[in-house]
């Protein structure tokens, strides 16, 4: 039987989408939160600046950093062209909105007074200019996501959580290195495509299933979750709209 999301049908197009039960038995509509409006674009800049910074401090705390390898960027609003980073010197630890560096798409620090990992502008550069919809970039090297990546295949569809990233992942299998050369950047962001992720082969990314393969080995086998659900669940987990108010990261930064 096709699964469906029967108990949301009286729930506000926001709500549906994040799975979220809004109807107060005052009668008062309760609304999920979105991404905020601003008065200015001045506002919006420093609200995603305030984030990135706190992205580097949640990445540090779970790990997912490794001396002062792995970047994060994010578009300014105002030169829509041009984004932020982390400076190359800095553990993400320490990152504080001050410190961020402001970068055009020619690699030229635009604001800030330290340089920026050659790696980090050539990976965020091509994906911002190639997706323009996306406003936002990380890349890591986190422990499981570096072993994972060695093995140069895509997530299994085994749990809720790897379903976020249902036909909407890809492995880049040309391992040429540090990113420094235009051709292999053009080449990571067509291996991207219209997908919110990719495993970089030999290079690092997503965790999540070096335990499954350490099972299998020892005569387990995973069991995949069925097409239709896991299409299903995506539409229901998998949406930026989904994660704007429910993911991780934002429960971390209230916190």
């Amino acid at each position: 039987m096709a699964p469906s999301a029967s108990v949301l049908v009286n729930e506000q197009e926001a709500n549906i989408v994040s799975g979220a039960l809004g109807n107060a038995q005052s009668g008062k509509q309760l609304k999920i939160r979105t991404y905020p409006k601003f008065d200015s674009l001045l506002e919006e800049r420093l609200y995603r600046k305030q984030h990135l910074a706190a992205v580097f401090r949640v990445f540090a705390d779970r790990g997912y950093d490794e001396g002062v390898a792995g970047h994060v960027s994010v578009r300014d609003p105002i030169l829509t062209d041009h984004f932020w980073l982390n400076p190359l010197s800095m553990h993400f630890s320490q990152i504080r909105v001050s410190d961020l560096i402001l970068v055009n798409e020619d690699g030229e620090v635009v604001q800030g007074n330290e340089p920026v990992n050659a790696a980090a502008f050539a990976i965020h550069a091509e994906i911002h200019k190639a997706r323009p919809d996306v406003h936002a970039a990380c890349h890591t090297h986190s422990v499981h996501g570096k072993a994972f990546s060695a093995f140069g295949r895509p997530l299994d569809m085994i749990t809720q959580d790897a379903l976020r990233f249902y036909n909407s992942h890809a492995v880049y299998d040309r391992f040429g290195g540090v990113v420094l050369d235009r051709e292999e950047r053009k080449r990571i962001a067509k291996a991207l495509g219209n997908g919110k992720a990719v495993i970089l082969q030999n290079h690092g990314l997503l965790t999540a299933q070096l335990l499954v393969d350490a099972a299998a080995a020892s005569g387990y086998k995973p069991k995949i979750i069925d097409e239709e659900e896991a299409a299903f669940t995506n539409s229901q987990i998998g949406s930026p709209k989904k994660g704007q108010p429910c993911g991780g990261y934002t429960a971390v930064y209230d916190y």
